[in-house]
């Protein structure tokens, strides 16, 4: 059991982050667990904890749901292909980040102290993986529906005022910034695959005449495809208004 082995100071803690959240955990070790990193376990190897890593790839799959199940009562325009990519852009790193930050979800993560030292705490992969991680403990103590009663808090409200109505196929854009230039094909490689089975993350990357323009992480190919072509075009940009002065 955690709590067993938890200090007074960091129960009181997670006792204010409860109350600010307005939701009483029934099993108090499942909400501890989602915000034990990797790094705090290795440094308490005596002790029985275990880190985050299910409960996110769990909370992955709520978090999914639920906004599929959200967006599928409130876009009834859309097709499949436009619910996908407005769901991706919802459930990105990026986005979960933000999600966390406003929940100040950075101050409760319990991390080794070399993580610490090296800015763990703000590092958006771990940032993201908790907020999932919360998620996952959250479906685990309460269900679906006050998950979605969470979501309704915290998600639902900025895709109703259109937040992620910005939704981009940035492969699509920079293939036609490529071909306005005539530069040639685009090639995009995974360079590498970090992470344990049921919570991969791929590496890719964005070549132009074996020249790289962009580097991108996702939890799938497809999104590290994306987040790599995002980030190629912010390099051509840049290089153009370079030109241009």
């Amino acid at each position: 059991m955690i709590l067993s082995y938890v200090a007074a100071a960091v129960r009181e803690k997670f006792n204010k982050l409860q109350q600010e959240m307005g939701i009483k955990f029934q099993d108090e070790n499942l909400l501890y667990n989602a915000f034990i990193h990797s790094s705090y376990v290795n440094e308490h190897r005596r002790k029985k904890f275990s880190d985050n890593e299910r409960l996110e790839f769990l909370g992955d799959a709520v978090l999914e749901l639920g906004v599929s199940k959200f967006l599928f009562r409130t876009e009834p325009a859309k097709s499949e292909g436009e619910l996908t990519k407005l769901r991706a852009a919802i459930v990105c790193e990026p986005s979960l980040v933000t999600f966390s930050n406003e929940l100040h979800f950075g101050d409760y993560i319990l991390l080794g102290k070399g993580e610490e030292l090296t800015g763990g705490r703000m590092r958006p992969a771990l940032l993201a993986d908790v907020f999932e991680a919360y998620i996952g403990a959250l479906y685990l103590d309460q269900g679906m529906e006050v998950v979605e009663e969470f979501l309704k808090q915290i998600v639902f409200p900025k895709i109703s005022i259109g937040a992620f109505s910005h939704v981009t196929d940035y492969k699509s854009r920079l293939q036609e910034l490529v071909q306005q230039k005539n530069n040639g094909p685009l090639q995009y490689e995974v360079i590498e695959e970090k992470g344990p089975a049921h919570a991969k993350k791929f590496v890719t990357v964005v070549n132009l005449n074996d020249q790289q323009l962009g580097r991108g992480i996702g939890k799938s190919k497809k999104e590290a495809e994306q987040e790599a072509a995002r980030r190629a075009i912010e390099q051509l940009q840049t290089q153009t208004d370079e030109g241009e002065n």
